[in-house]
């Protein structure tokens, strides 16, 4: 069955992390649909060593046919948010679509975590969102039919042994997430969360080592999933925890094999994360 692919001609996406793996992905789906798209990160220049950059992202989405702006963001620096928020809205008059996908990953042991890595995960994970939303609360108040997204999971019991800090930063990130859902409720601003069952092929995984290969799925995992969001009604749809697999499952997908970073049929456990209510089907 195939998926919904939802026109987004004359939207425009605000999207954080956009350099590479999922945020690029996104950009890109979206952009193959006609969204205009922002595309802000750190990494702006492509020679570094770091393949990819927000520059490149913006250049692929051009090729797609949608228009792009690259902005440098640092989600720590409150004055470069509201900044970048302004310049994004002054060059495309709205945005209909904010997603906050961009984060710190650091996994170690509470011990073994130093004060400054953690207020790292905090700093980027939860006050940037919070600066992120904060600044186009109000502009998405005001738009029909607008959408606010982040990339984090449910909030579950999950106490995560070895990623306790990196866990709660991204909790935080779906606790100003779902508490948006209420206070712009009245305002049919559809604000939810997405998140992967089993990890993600990109440069953190493989950097951890989160679980085995066999496990990975690719980026269009993730992204077909926010395209399924984007395609219902936001006045709806709001409030909402989703995993990727669930979501595309009540969407009709029944074979996932495309999405495997390996042949087979993975069994995501392996690289499961914070997905202690999830229960694949047989």
């Amino acid at each position: 069955m195939a998926l919904a692919a939802p026109d987004l001609s004359g939207s425009t996406a605000f999207i954080t992390g956009t350099t590479r793996g999922i945020g690029k992905q996104i950009a890109l789906a979206l952009a193959d649909r006609g969204c205009d798209v922002v595309s802000t990160g750190k990494t702006t220049d492509d020679d570094t060593e770091l393949s990819g950059s927000i520059e490149q992202t913006a250049r692929e989405g051009r090729e797609r046919g949608a228009e792009a702006l690259a902005c440098e963001l640092d989600l720590r620096d409150e004055d470069r948010v509201e900044a970048v928020v302004e310049e994004a809205i002054d060059c495309f008059g709205e945005i209909d679509i904010v997603i906050n996908n961009a984060s710190a990953i650091q996994l170690a042991n509470v011990a073994d975590l130093p004060a400054d890595r953690f207020d790292l995960l905090t700093d980027v994970n939860v006050r940037g969102s919070h600066l992120v939303a904060r600044a186009f609360a109000d502009h998405l108040a005001e738009r029909d039919g607008a959408w606010l997204l982040s990339n984090s999971p449910p909030v579950v019991t999950d106490r995560s042994p070895g990623k306790a800090p990196y866990a709660w930063s991204k909790l935080g990130i779906s606790f100003i997430t779902l508490s948006l859902a209420e206070e712009l409720g009245g305002d049919d601003v559809g604000c939810n969360t997405f998140w992967p069952v089993t990890t993600i092929d990109t440069r953190a995984t493989r950097y951890f080592g989160l679980g085995t290969e066999d496990d990975w799925r690719t980026p269009e995992v993730v992204s077909d999933a926010v395209l399924e969001i984007l395609a219902r009604d936001p006045a709806e749809c709001t409030g909402n925890s989703f995993y990727d697999e669930e979501l595309l499952r009540e969407a009709g997908v029944a074979d996932f094999s495309t999405y495997n970073l390996t042949d087979g049929d993975p069994a995501p456990m392996s690289a499961r994360m914070f997905d202690a209510e999830f229960e694949r089907e047989a």
